[in-house]
């Protein structure tokens, strides 16, 4: 696993002094590398779509969008991120199961590549939407398809879902299809899965999806502008995983690819990204308070914790298991021994990890949960206990920019209106 002793560098212990702790840090280095080394490994005319939700942090995602990805987004937020962090209209494409008028309105008038319908009732909203207006929307039709998802952590198909319009609905839907005047469907959207880390498994989803793309025009009358084949590429977090194998991800792609090209010359094949682009960039640092004896078991208390990485503790998994955690400052004295590295919160499951094999710890030290620049902060309740979200930090051609300020009190206070009672 990585180590973030040093971020180009800088030592990680100096950015936890200078900015402070809880405090995610963020290799531009390696933000740039994933998407170069995702980029070399697909075959052309396949495109990364950023899948914002992975972290949003405006400034990752420009330095994502000047290295080539697109931007793939599910709110107005997400929209108005990528919009300022550079990514152009042509290449966003808006989903999600729940959107509102407003967030179809937007998508319309800011006029962005795609969006991906994932019902009936959302097309016709859609429709009604860009007859208002006078334009006319792309629209992905998301499938969920008849199969599951190979070598997925988390299936996102082949089951009853919120998510896209069954295979069958679709594939009897020509006359709905065909009524729409403002509302064009393109093209077709499949996301079969997430944390996928076998390259076959990959190119075996990839070839399903391309093959459902061509029986859904088929038996619509659709045109293939474009095709989503999802994506779900995985990284190693736990004990006995390994990353994706690039140089066979691109071999196993190269035929299943190019013999659809030969046939869709003109189709536009887009692979949604977020963990695999962002996951290994980040490091989430925290310090340790107190260290205590319970029953035999060692506890390192810190000032971060399940509020801001609930990623650590099991989101979108059955398990629990740790993500690689490292000492970073300290951590020296005293024989190695297994520790629970857990936080301020007032509850048992703010734990970010079990067990871990660590030096001797004391307060002050600075611990760094590896792999941690996905679903930090965005997928955590940070106004759990009214803590806050951390401060971030990008580190970019070996200088430190601080790209989110840490919430304060005011911060936290500022929209509540209060209302005083006495008795």
């Amino acid at each position: 696993m990585e180590s973030f002793e040093a971020v180009q560098g800088i030592r990680a212990a100096d950015l936890a002094d200078r900015y402070g702790t809880p405090l995610y840090v963020y290799d531009g280095d390696l933000l740039a590398g994933a998407v170069r080394s995702l980029t070399d490994a697909l075959p052309h005319p396949v495109e990364i779509f950023y899948s914002l939700k992975a972290n949003p942090n405006s400034s990752v995602c420009s330095l994502l969008f000047a290295h080539g990805a697109r931007a793939e987004v599910s709110s107005l937020v997400e929209l108005r991120t990528a919009r300022t962090a550079g990514a152009r209209p042509e290449d966003i494409i808006f989903l999600g199961p729940g959107k509102n008028a407003d967030d179809i309105r937007a998508c319309v008038q800011g006029r962005v590549y795609a969006i991906v319908c994932e019902s009936w009732q959302e097309l016709e909203l859609i429709e009604a939407t860009a007859r208002q207006a006078g334009l006319r929307q792309r629209v992905l039709l998301r499938v969920n398809p008849s199969f599951a998802a190979a070598g997925s952590r988390l299936a996102m198909g082949g089951k009853p879902r919120q998510f896209g319009i069954d295979e069958e609905q679709l594939l009897a839907g020509k006359d709905r299809l065909s009524a729409l005047t403002h509302a064009v469907p393109m093209g077709v959207h499949v996301y079969l899965g997430t944390r996928i880390l076998d390259a076959a498994a990959v190119v075996e989803n990839t070839a399903q999806v391309l093959a459902l793309a061509e029986r859904v025009a088929a038996a619509t009358g659709i045109e293939l502008e474009a095709v989503d084949v999802g994506g779900g590429l995985g990284v190693a977090y736990f004990d006995g995983e390994r990353d994706l194998d690039l140089g066979a991800l691109r071999a196993g792609l190269a035929p299943v690819v190019g013999d659809w090209t030969r046939r869709h010359p003109s189709t536009r094949l887009l692979l949604e990204s977020g963990r695999f682009l962002t996951a290994r960039a980040g490091a989430y640092l925290v310090r340790v308070q107190y260290v205590k004896e319970s029953r035999g078991t060692s506890f390192a208390v810190t000032d971060g914790g399940t509020h801001h990485h609930m990623a650590a503790v099991g989101v979108g998994s059955y398990a629990r298991r740790n993500f690689p955690v490292a000492a970073v400052a300290g951590g020296g004295a005293g024989p190695e021994r297994r520790w629970h590295i857990t936080g301020p919160l007032c509850t048992p499951d703010d734990t970010l990890a079990r067990a871990v094999p660590l030096p001797g710890l004391a307060p002050g030290d600075v611990l760094a949960v590896l792999r941690s620049g996905a679903y930090g902060p965005s997928a955590s309740p940070g106004h759990f206990l009214s803590h806050g979200f951390p401060a971030e930090v990008l580190v970019h051609e070996g200088r430190p920019l601080l790209v989110r300020d840490r919430d304060t009190a005011d911060d936290l206070l500022r929209k509540q209106r209060h209302h005083q009672f006495v008795q």
